[in-house]
């Protein structure tokens, strides 16, 4: 049986000030206007989790930053 090990990361919101996301009050979310330096920001993220062999699992957005959950195989 395969085991995973998790762990969560913040990412403050200085990180990504310019990055727009919006919901509505009927729970519709969009991005809008995202600058590429900032997706870029969040690619290097990715990209530097993933050498390391973590994998997302899920990544929340709030006003003061980002919450990212990671999970990898362990003892295999």
């Amino acid at each position: 049986m395969k085991q995973f090990e998790y762990q969560i990361s913040l990412h403050s919101s200085a990180t990504f000030k310019e990055v727009v996301y919006f919901c509505s009050e009927e729970g519709r979310c969009t991005m809008e206007e995202v600058p590429s330096d900032q997706i870029g920001k969040l690619e290097n993220i990715l990209n530097d989790y993933g050498k390391k062999g973590w994998e997302l699992v899920q990544a929340l957005f709030g006003k003061d930053g980002v919450m990212v959950f990671w999970k990898r195989a362990v003892g295999e």
